[in-house]
């Protein structure tokens, strides 16, 4: 007798599968497997078995289950394989050999398994593991939270067990099957960096450079997109990893470069180049001369994927538009799209690139500055190094100092047509040295600062970027969940966007709510969102999405523009002036309105009108639990 929680929730025997009967039943008999040998208190199965308010008789009702499930059992030839399903008390205990449980097989066959010291032996004993698997986990089961969790733990384990061979399939020198491994786990599990940073790897491996690259920024912008968060430090280092293994890789024939800017002279790459992948699939020094302009530099493609059910903001993209394809013969245009946290500034940006790339003939350039994220920022040395790696200069011709790599950039670009997107600026100071200098080029930065210094200095265009309207939002919420599930309570729709701020960030949080819970209606969700206590956290994942974009905002303040922000969360509807502000604040007027300005500046307030001031509802949520928890300086 077997029994299967990997997959649909099954009991086999030599004969066939027994009839288990409804979802409840099977649900009962999978909370018993999962803690096998174990007592399992009554009141626990009816915790999981009814998401909402239990019914009087659910008692009953799980007694019945049990009963039912042991005569199945008996009539399966339980007793054989030294099966019982007992009652003590108020809780049922099912006695059998762990071994018959597929999870326990798994658990074992991993835990025997090492795939960097023994590779040879972990891949068929991983093999075998994964085999196990004949679905989605504990399907068949109802749709409550405990085996929503349950699931999820044991889909970490058939992830981490995937994981586990590639590297092992790696470590034997099969790059090919270990990205192909990889590969399927990726694609359905976009978000996880370990596994995305080990598809990298085994695609640089292979000989697959530009795909690891295009990997890279995928992932890169949907974690901004989706969760508000930058990439964590496995992410970056398989990066940074494949960049300086390509620097080492040895050059068969070195090529006669050019004095005057470090590219080779002949204008085509030599076939040991260095080179560095690129999103379009052409390595960077591979294919300039044919490709480009033909002026002895490779063409870049660096743009990551175009965002994935984009909808509206017509007006920004015209704007982009207008400023980014209107040259003056000194002139390279500058557009800088800045907003708050969660509002879709990448998504804008890269979504304009792709539609206007063709304006660029000689490359796409892309770099994602880190000004909002939990690491240190970029340092502009580091992005120009890639920049020139990427326009085909040989690693050893790029210059140590940002001041001589930023020449050397501009001197490659200055007759030529490209795009450059420097994507989450912290500030000015940080882009400058990045900018091209030819007239042909054009820049867009994006930021959660308005960078008034770039304005100020470089003639820089901004592009408001502003929270979605209803019908934006609605639209967005019907393009993740179907307009038909919308359109049924509209209503319910209007108000999630309302609770949401109209920003897609938190939009998207909700919707994936909904999308757990497909028998939710709308309606359901901005209930439990009127209660703002929890809002943050429905609108979170893991302490990530936007609190976790918030944090990051509030975490570049001072200490006094910290404590104003606190203070200012008091506000019983999020409008005031200055002087409210100052009252609230304790500071002197002078005080509080240079702190009002930079918040204005870094979109965590909106000045509506002269001395007119809003905070955003979920700012102020964060705020106050900062507060409360002791977490913010205006504690």
């Amino acid at each position: 007798m077997d029994f299967s929680l990997l997959g649909p929730i099954a009991v086999t025997t030599g004969s066939g599968e027994l009839s288990l009967g409804p979802a409840k039943r099977r649900s009962v008999l999978a909370l018993l497997l999962l803690q096998p040998n174990t007592t399992v208190p009554l009141e626990q199965l009816i915790d999981s078995l009814w998401e909402d308010e239990p019914p009087e008789h659910a008692r009953t009702v799980v007694q019945g289950h049990v009963s039912r499930l042991r005569a199945t059992l008996a009539q399966g030839g339980a007793d054989a394989y030294g099966i019982e399903l007992t009652t003590h008390g108020s809780a049922y205990l099912l006695r059998l050999p762990e071994e018959l449980i597929d999870a326990h097989r798994f658990g074992e066959l991993v835990a025997l398994a090492r795939p960097e010291e023994a590779p040879a032996d972990a891949v068929p004993l991983l093999r075998e593991a994964l085999g196990l698997w004949r679905g989605p986990a504990l399907t068949g089961t109802v749709t409550s939270p405990p085996f929503a969790a349950a699931a999820h733990a044991l889909e970490e384990r058939r992830l981490t067990a995937v994981e586990a061979l590639g590297r092992a399939h790696g470590a034997l020198g099969a790059h090919e099957q270990a990205a192909a491994v990889l590969y399927n786990a990726a694609v359905n599990h976009p978000l996880r960096e370990g596994l995305i940073a080990g598809l990298m790897r085994e695609l640089f491996r292979t000989g697959r450079q530009s795909d690891a690259l295009e990997w890279f920024h995928r992932t890169r912008r949907l974690l901004n997109e989706e969760l508000g968060v930058d990439p964590g430090e496995r992410l970056r280092g398989a990066y940074e990893e494949i960049l300086r293994a390509e620097e080492a890789r040895p050059t068969a024939k070195p090529a006669a470069v050019s004095r005057e800017t470090g590219t080779p002279a002949s204008g085509g790459a030599q076939s040991g180049e260095p080179r560095v992948p690129t999103q379009g699939g052409a390595a960077p020094g591979a294919t300039g001369a044919a490709e480009g302009s033909g002026r002895g530099t490779a063409t870049p493609r660096l743009l990551p994927r175009p965002p994935a059910r984009f909808l509206g903001r017509e007006h920004q993209l015209a704007a982009l538009t207008a400023i980014l394809t209107d040259r003056t013969p000194q002139e390279s245009p500058l557009a800088v799209v800045a907003g708050p946290a969660g509002v879709g500034k990448t998504a804008c940006v890269v979504q304009w690139a792709h539609q206007y790339a063709a304006a660029f003939p000689d490359g796409q350039l892309f770099a994602d500055l880190r000004g909002f994220g939990e690491g240190d920022e970029a340092d502009p040395a580091e992005i120009l190094r890639d920049f020139l790696l990427a326009l085909g200069t040989p690693p050893e011709r790029v210059p140590s100092s940002a001041e001589s790599a930023s020449a050397l950039f501009r001197s490659l670009v200055a007759e030529r047509r490209l795009l450059v997107v420097l994507d989450n600026a912290r500030g000015s100071a940080q882009v400058r040295p990045l900018l091209p200098g030819g007239p042909h080029c054009a820049t867009v930065v994006t930021s959660r600062s308005r960078l008034d210094g770039l304005v100020a200095t470089d003639w820089a265009r901004p592009v408001g970027l502003q929270a979605m309207g209803y019908e934006e939002g609605a639209a967005l919420l019907g393009a993740m969940l179907g307009a038909e599930r919308v359109a049924e309570d509209p209503a319910a729709a209007q108000e999630l966007v309302a609770l949401c701020d109209g920003l897609p960030l938190a939009l998207r949080a909700a919707a994936a709510q909904l999308t757990a819970r497909p028998r939710w209606r709308l309606g359901r969700l901005a209930s439990a969102l009127r209660d703002e206590r929890r809002r943050l956290a429905l609108l979170s994942a893991e302490d990530t999405g936007i609190a976790a974009a918030l944090r990051m905002s509030v975490a570049r303040l001072s200490a006094d523009d910290a404590r104003l922000l606190s203070a200012l969360a008091t506000s019983a509807d999020g409008h005031l002036n200055s002087s409210v502000a100052a009252a609230l604040a304790g500071y002197d007027q002078e005080r509080t309105q240079d702190a009002l300005d930079r918040l204005a500046e870094m979109h965590l307030v909106d000045e509506e009108s002269t001395d007119v001031y809003t905070i955003s509802t979920l700012t102020q949520l964060f705020a106050r639990d900062e507060r409360s928890e002791g977490g913010g300086p205006g504690a």
